[in-house]
């Protein structure tokens, strides 16, 4: 039997570090790791933990020269030459190596290397767990290793894992994605029901774990959250849930209840401050359907100008505002103080320019307000609105209260211009006598005829008596300052339709309107001459708003109104209506939760495919509501009621043929007879203080494209 030969190790001593140099035979020439000066840092704490491989330098005849080049442990080498240059290692300094003499160098380089195994991740997460649990603080960690505090933050949550989940994670049943997902919620019997759960779901994706995670939890990004404050929330007990490895918003508040709770608290005490000021009533909601006011009338006070103090405190904050941004113009980025400080100018700015309203006493004992929250979390406040049964009581005409009708007055007329004329030589002798209201009849029938004639010839002011009564009818109650019969009417939703309140599309009509409130006269007996002030942007832009108010294209089941749809159709394809861009989403609230699941299925195939529908048509209903919204989320599909028809054969062209009427000689064929004053234009989408803002350039752009198209 053959004696095995037993295994020599290679020799081991210090060198001293002058002794040593760098070979060319080290296979590493690619920098990766932790940098040199990381390394000598960590040297310097620790020592160092392993030994260099050496060779000895032989001279031309095969004999040792005293010296040893390293072909494996060059960057050790390197931190300890930084280390002799910083005068903290001197240059004698014994070195603890391994000699090398059998073999090639490059071998050595090579194996060791390649035989080097990385460290699981697992691994550094427990070695991060076991140096906080023997009294390590968190910064102290990530000193000793060089990075973040914010790493070592993450390392720890992954080690504070469900310890099933860690094990799945080593067997490579889960990827780390998955297990950084999983440390959203840090209950354990949580994470894993949900890995659980996941086995038998379609979508093992980390936002579907964090989704499970958090149902029931409230995004702090929601506005009762951000209203009541999440440092409030937290200081009432309440736990957070965070992400540490993405962006979460602020995460996620885990108890609801406390959170609804502090909301109706914190609005209660706004609502007594509210009613303080003396308000006929209040009402107090988180939220209020969209058109909660319709039917009121709203009394609009007068704003409070800035005193002089706080005009000096406003143009001081603007000029350091200035200052900032011109010192910065040229960075990528704003350095944290001024990016800080920039913020806190814009909100003392912005309170300066919150000028409060000023009511006057007769109001406060009419008129009520809305308190609720607005869709960025702060505080709404509606102030001033008259409910029908406060108004108080309105003259009418003798007609409206008495019911009868025209032809029963001209009937009275006839019998009372008959006793006139037959009792007429018996008051000729007593004097000038008022006109018989029959005659007046006849006489201001001529007029109103001669009336609609001219008004026919001059279409420019057609439009403005157009203007005029849209006007009254939409920002003024009981204002009948109007000979010209036009009754627009503006559809009510009511609550039936969740959310439609906070749409971008509802947001933007309710901004407009508030800032045409601001710019149109107080009385309306002082409109007509307000709107002949005006330019025609401004006007053309004030029509567009009244006209748009009146468009009606709910499909009413009791009102279905076939030939309205179909214009509704024809009006969405004039204006390239895409109610995906206008900020409509397939939702579970705004759609999927409220059809069959064939019609969820039926979505997902035509946005993502059949085999995206394959995949969750096994699923249970409210599963599969949730996987359809992520699926859906961005790929701009919408149901048919909000599809807009390609009509493009059928619609007019371009420069399609204009109508032609008879017309005065003298009347103009364009949109305005005369040239306006552009300093009169009012610009409603932006906030309007005073009717003499100037035109924004999209509005005057939309002017010429009017103007282009009329000739």
């Amino acid at each position: 039997m053959t004696k095995q030969t037993k295994i020599t190790l290679s020799a081991s001593r210090d060198i001293p570090f002058n002794k040593l140099m760098l070979s060319q035979s080290n296979v590493r020439h690619i920098k990766a790791g932790v940098s040199i000066e990381e390394l000598a840092e960590d040297i310097a704490r620790r020592t160092l933990l392993s030994s260099i491989t050496v060779r000895p330098v032989l001279d031309e005849d095969g004999a040792e020269t005293g010296m040893y080049s390293i072909p494996a442990g060059g960057r050790r080498f390197r931190a300890l030459e930084l280390l002799v240059k910083q005068k903290r290692l001197n240059r004698t300094a014994p070195v603890p190596c391994i000699v090398r003499t059998d073999g090639l160098a490059e071998e050595d380089s090579l194996a060791e290397n390649v035989q080097r195994a990385p460290l699981h991740p697992l691994d550094q997460f427990r070695a991060f767990q076991a140096m906080r649990e023997k009294g390590r603080t968190e910064e102290e960690i990530a000193a000793a290793f060089f990075v973040a505090t914010s790493v070592v933050k993450q390392r720890l949550k992954l080690a504070a894992v469900a310890p099933s989940l860690h094990d799945a994670y080593s067997e490579e049943e889960m990827t780390l994605d998955q297990l950084m997902a999983f440390t959203v919620n840090p209950d354990h019997t949580r994470q894993e029901q949900v890995w659980e759960a996941l086995k038998r779901h379609y979508s093992k994706a980390p936002h579907e774990i964090r989704r499970m995670l958090t149902e029931g939890a409230v995004r702090a990004s929601d506005k009762r959250a951000r209203f009541v404050g999440l440092d409030a929330y937290i200081e009432a007990g309440g736990d957070v849930l965070r992400d540490l490895f993405q962006q979460d918003d602020g995460g996620w508040l885990q108890d609801a209840a406390l959170l609804d709770s502090m909301v109706a608290s914190k609005l209660a005490a706004e609502a007594e401050t509210i009613r303080a000021e003396g308000w006929r009533w209040i009402e107090v909601d988180t939220d209020f359907p969209y058109g909660h006011t319709f039917g009121m009338r709203r009394l609009h006070g007068e704003t409070v100008p800035m005193s002089d103090r706080e005009a000096a405190d406003y143009q001081v904050l603007k000029a350091e505002y200035d200052a900032l941004e011109a010192e910065h113009a040229d960075a990528d980025d704003l350095p944290e103080d001024a990016d800080r400080r920039l913020g806190e100018i814009e909100e003392a700015m912005e309170a300066l320019d919150a000028r409060p309203i000023k009511f006057e006493d007769d109001d406060f004992a009419l008129a009520g307000a809305f308190v609720s929250i607005d869709h960025s979390g702060g505080l709404r406040v509606e102030r001033g609105y008259v409910r029908p049964e406060d108004e108080p009581g309105e003259e009418t005409d003798q007609s409206d209260r008495t019911g009868e009708t025209s032809s029963d007055a001209a009937d009275e007329v006839d019998d009372e211009d008959a006793v006139s004329t037959d009792g007429a030589d018996e008051e000729e002798d007593d004097g000038l006598k008022p006109l018989s209201d029959r005659l007046v009849m006849d006489l201001t029938a001529h007029r109103t005829l001669a009336l609609r004639d001219a008004l026919a010839k001059d279409p420019h002011i057609a439009f403005i008596a157009a203007l005029h009564v849209l006007v009254l009818k939409h920002f003024y109650r009981y204002a009948p300052d109007s000979c010209v019969e036009i009754d627009p009417k503006s559809a009510v939703f009511g609550s039936q339709v969740p959310g439609l309140g906070d749409t971008p599309y509802a947001l933007a009509i309710d901004q407009r309107h508030e800032n045409w409130v601001a710019n149109l006269p107080k009385a309306s007996e002082d409109l007509w001459d307000a709107l002949i002030d005006f330019d025609s942007t401004s006007r053309e832009a004030l029509f567009a708003h009244c006209v748009a108010l009146s468009v009606n294209a709910v499909r009413d089941p009791y009102n279905r109104r076939p030939r309205a749809m179909a214009h509704a159709d024809v009006l969405a394809v004039t204006l390239a209506l895409d109610m995906s861009a206008a900020g409509w989403s397939a939702t579970g609230d705004s759609y999927l939760a409220r059809v069959t699941k064939a019609r969820i299925l039926e979505a997902v195939r035509e946005a993502k495919g059949d085999e995206a529908a394959e995949r969750i048509a096994g699923l249970k209903k409210p599963e599969m509501v949730t996987a359809a919204e992520e699926l859906l989320a961005g790929t701009g599909w919408l149901p048919e009621p909000l599809r807009t028809l390609a009509l493009a054969e059928e619609a007019p062209s371009e420069g399609g043929p204009v109508a032609e009427v008879a017309t005065d000689d003298s009347a103009d064929t364009g949109t305005s007879v005369e040239d306006d004053d552009a300093e009169s234009a009012v610009d409603v989408d932006a906030s309007i203080e005073t009717p003499e803002d100037p035109v924004d350039e999209a509005a005057v752009a939309d002017d010429a494209a009017v103007r282009t198209a009329a000739e």
